[in-house]
């Protein structure tokens, strides 16, 4: 039976490798886009730039993503994620196996590890965006929402962590999500990261030690 190949099996093959060549030519632009935003900034990169370092029509980019706003929201949104997954972080692996961390001091652990690698990610176009909103209204609307999304993930692990045994006595899901909050900002990342030339590994240990010292007492 599988020897026996007619039309309708090929045909049946024709939009699996359709769809493929469209994500590897979505991904092309993504990565071109993301380049020439952090080395030039978003005002002054226009789509033929993009078209032209992905090696592909600018037709294509804006058959792909409209025009440039759209793509700098893909931009970011897949670097935030890591990938092109339509997948919203609290329903990542890394914030659900740190949610069901045993311990207190064991989901900061792995929660800060995860966000270590978002922000590794982030840092660079955190520039990017904040230029953007300043010239773009339609971007800024973006990033001004409210609740902020970053605070309802934080909110969301803080809510899981004062479950956990070893939490201080007296810490609030409110308490814990404002320390998360501020402590694994981008902001603060990019301070002792970029500005202050901190390792990444120095940024995780410090976020673990200070927050794990806040939240469970002691160093960890």
């Amino acid at each position: 039976m599988d020897s026996v190949k007619g039309p309708g099996s090929r045909n049946a093959k024709r939009p699996d490798g359709r769809a493929e060549r469209s994500r590897l030519t979505r991904e092309k632009i993504v990565t071109a886009a993301r380049e020439l935003f952090v080395a030039q900034g978003y005002g002054a990169t226009s789509l033929q730039e993009v078209a032209d370092r992905a090696g592909v029509a600018v037709q294509t980019v804006y058959f792909v993503f409209r025009n440039k706003r759209a793509l700098f929201k893909d931009v970011v949104d897949t670097t935030i994620a890591g990938d092109a997954e339509p997948v919203a972080t609290m329903n990542r692996d890394w914030f659900r196996d740190a949610c069901a961390a045993r311990t207190a001091r064991d989901q900061v652990a792995a929660h800060v590890r995860g966000v270590r690698e978002i922000l590794g990610r982030v840092a660079p176009i955190m520039p990017v965006i904040a230029a953007a909103s300043a010239t773009d209204p339609e971007i800024a609307a973006e990033w001004t929402s409210d609740p902020d999304p970053r605070y309802v993930v934080q909110r969301a692990a803080a809510e899981e962590l004062v479950r956990k045994p070893g939490m201080l006595p007296g810490i609030d899901a409110d308490r814990a999500a404002d320390l998360l909050y501020g402590l694994l900002s981008p902001e603060l990342y990019l301070i002792l990261v970029r500005d202050r030339g901190w390792t990444p590994d120095a940024w995780e240990e410090w976020a673990r030690t200070t927050l794990t010292a806040q939240l469970c007492g002691g160093a960890g």
